[in-house]
């Protein structure tokens, strides 16, 4: 790409986000768009507009409320774990910003000031000089071979590393005590006073599972032990369930079109009809509401008749284990309860809204098959993605997985590895995508048009990728450049404008939504969707940290994409997306160690790089992939284990009040199992605790 060609690009990228702003500006103004631009603010209950003069409305008083929230402001709204990303957010600009102030102003003169590229297209074509772009005449490329100035860049891949180990280090620090905090808050949270228990042993013939755990943890903690609460199959009764709630929301949405009616000439209205048959088209014409309510009056006792069947008869070997206290909780989760390693498997329970039912009675060694079925699925999906697209799209998608590999429905149709929560859920999918963008974007489109051609190269001479590295990304340096203005300025506009889902929600609400849970759904937000966000921003810290050297003006544009990006994710957690789930920053050593991944991606590019340039001492930048394996290991130890359990001082502290244990139990309840006879809390123990004569099903 030519100069003009990028300089057209950049410009007419900024003047879309110039124009996707201003957009924003007038929007969000509008009283009736304020559920698109201000639903966390409307979900708590709070004014958009409240407190804000006339300045505040300007295309950039929202920049100056950004700024001035703090981190308790945002972990109100967001919760931690938006408080989290924002801090990866501010620590890879902290990055970009302390290294450029040196590569600036030391690497550019030095490149600008040779002439290798001249000199190359000179002794090739016989001319004095070729036409090169700024870009190529201020990067690395243009220093000769065996130059001393070759010392300055190698002291900056030192600069760089350092600098980032110390911002790491602080931020580890940092999220470290925000999580202790989160976790040691007097309010009362169910999570903190539960396990959760997996692999539980077939009990004898004359007791429950229930009873078999009760018995169990009742012996192992005699004195905090509270109650079990076993899980059960509950698909048959969650179907008619959910059958019920559709039956009333139809009901709902036929009373507001019935109300409706009246108020045109005819004063009796007219009552909402469907049929019966295939999506309504075909069958019997019915009255909505008629028919709705007789289906609720047949469909009631079904489900509580379900839900005694659920609770006694399919209960599985995986429970929630509550203590009337967080640190014997919290003290549970670290203890080895069982000699045999497969059996009484005890962690940490998510919380209530984070747990996926469905995947924790799957057995520890059921768990460790499907891991390595999904990693090896990941492994073929990243390396051999780009040969023919037309072979691999037939198993680039969970549909057609299922279609061409029949023997992967079991996997596919299930959260594959029978991970517990959401939350983990969210971090698995974060890594795979993290390696797939790395290798099939960055490294694919830097190598070659496929990692395949390459992959020969590599598995017989495993050190050569280095070279290889070295030898293919400078040359790609401008491509790069445009990537990432590209992905600031179009894809922030979009996401500050909200466009799509404005439009979105503006036609459902005058054509589908009659009642105010229609609108209120139609304008759910979401969360901020970890899974692929994480790997995109990833994506930019390593192409920005590789090419912070070999070509230093790619650092102001990764400056402003982390910039931009911290002030409008920051703006968007405290107006607009609602958590769905909250893990107390469980994502920062995920987020952690993938920089360290792209940081040593950066080390390796820079000694190929260096080696290619025949500069005798580029050995010196071989000890530096080992000292960030020894950072990366010293994190973790010092850092990780307050991550993976509750540290006891944490789960010590003093609670505000006395929890209510019945309320705690309760929280864990699926919706499906708690209609109006199960409300009390003993009831639905007595239900699972119940002995038989046979042994229960599974």
């Amino acid at each position: 790409m030519d100069i003009s060609s990028f300089v057209t690009s950049l410009l007419t990228s900024f003047v879309i986000f110039v124009v996707l702003v201003l957009v924003f500006t007038w929007l969000s103004r509008r009283p009736g768009n304020a559920p698109v631009y201000y639903p966390s603010v409307l979900l708590r209950g709070l004014d958009p507009w409240e407190g804000r003069g006339r300045g505040t409305r300007s295309p950039v008083g929202w920049i100056r409320q950004a700024f001035t929230a703090s981190e308790a402001d945002v972990v109100a709204a967001g919760g931690v774990d938006a408080a989290v990303y924002l801090v990866f957010l501010s620590s890879v600009l902290a990055i970009l910003v302390v290294s450029g102030i040196v590569l600036l102003p030391l690497l550019l003169p030095l490149a600008a000031t040779d002439h290798a590229l001249e000199n190359s297209a000179g002794f090739k074509n016989g001319k004095e000089a070729q036409n090169f772009t700024i870009i190529e005449r201020l990067a690395l490329g243009n220093v000769q071979k065996k130059s001393m100035r070759l010392w300055a860049f190698i002291l900056s891949v030192y600069w760089v590393s350092f600098v980032t180990y110390l911002v790491l280090w602080k931020s580890y620090k940092h999220v470290s005590n925000l999580r202790a905090a989160a976790r040691s808050t007097s309010d009362v949270k169910p999570e903190e006073f539960a396990v959760l228990v997996r692999d539980v042993p077939i009990p004898p013939p004359d007791q429950t599972i229930k009873d078999s755990v009760d018995s169990y943890f009742r012996v192992l903690h005699p004195d905090t032990f509270y109650k079990a609460m076993v899980v059960t199959d509950n698909k048959e009764a969650d179907k008619i369930f959910q059958e019920i709630e559709g039956h009333k929301h139809k009901i709902a949405h036929a009373e507001a079109v019935y109300a409706e009616s009246k108020k045109g000439n005819k004063p009796e209205g007219t009552k909402p009809t469907h049929r019966t048959g295939l999506l309504g088209l075909i069958g019997k014409k019915v009255d909505t509401m008629e028919y709705c309510n007789g289906e609720i009056k047949e469909l009631l006792p079904k489900l509580e008749a379900e839900q005694k069947s659920t609770l006694h008869d399919k209960q599985q070997r995986a429970a929630i284990v509550f203590f009337n206290s967080r640190a014997a909780a919290a003290s549970a989760s670290q203890t080895l309860h069982a000699q045999l390693f497969d059996k009484w498997t005890v962690t940490e329970a998510p919380e209530p809204r984070d747990m996926i039912w469905s995947n924790l009675p799957k057995k520890i060694y059921e768990r460790h098959t499907r891991q390595t079925v999904v990693y090896f699925i990941v492994f073929l999906t990243v390396f051999f993605y780009t040969i023919p697209i037309t072979a691999v799209s037939a198993v680039t998608t969970l549909e057609k997985l299922r279609e061409k590999l029949p023997f992967l429905k079991v996997v596919v149709d299930q959260q594959s590895e029978g991970i517990p929560s959401q939350s983990h859920v969210v971090r698995a999918a974060s890594g795979k995508y993290f390696y797939f963008i790395i290798f099939n974007v960055f490294l694919g489109f830097t190598i070659s048009s496929s990692l395949f051609s390459a992959l020969k190269t590599i598995v017989d001479n495993p050190p050569g990728i280095i070279v290889m590295l070295g030898n293919s990304l400078p040359g790609s340096a401008t491509f790069f450049l445009s990537f990432v203005a590209l992905k600031f300025f179009v894809g922030y506009g979009l996401e500050l404008s909200r466009l799509v889902p404005l439009i979105i929600f503006h036609l459902k609400k005058k054509y589908l939504c009659k009642t105010e849970d229609e609108v209120r759904a139609a304008w759910s937000p979401g969360d901020l969707g970890y899974n692929t966000r994480v790997p995109s921003d990833m994506l930019i810290v390593t192409i920005v940290l590789c090419y912070s050297v070999i070509a230093p003006l790619i650092i102001p544009f990764g400056v402003a994409y982390f910039a931009l990006g911290w002030l409008i994710a920051k703006n968007q957690v405290l107006r607009v997306y609602v958590p769905s789930y909250e893990s107390n920053g469980r994502m920062w050593p995920h987020i952690h160690t993938r920089v360290i991944a792209a940081l040593m991606i950066y080390q390796a590019t820079m000694i190929g790089v260096i080696i290619l340039k025949l500069f005798f001492y580029s050995a010196i930048l071989f000890p530096l992939i080992p000292i960030s394996l020894i950072f990366a290991y010293t994190c973790h130890t010092r850092f990780y284990p307050a991550f993976a359990k509750t540290p006891l001082e944490v789960a010590s502290q003093e609670l505000k009040e006395t929890p209510n244990m019945g309320a705690i139990y309760s929280a864990y309840i699926p919706l499906c199992l708690k209609p109006e006879k199960l409300e009390d809390v003993d009831v639905f123990e007595d239900a699972q605790s119940r002995t038989t004569s046979r042994a229960p099903s599974f």
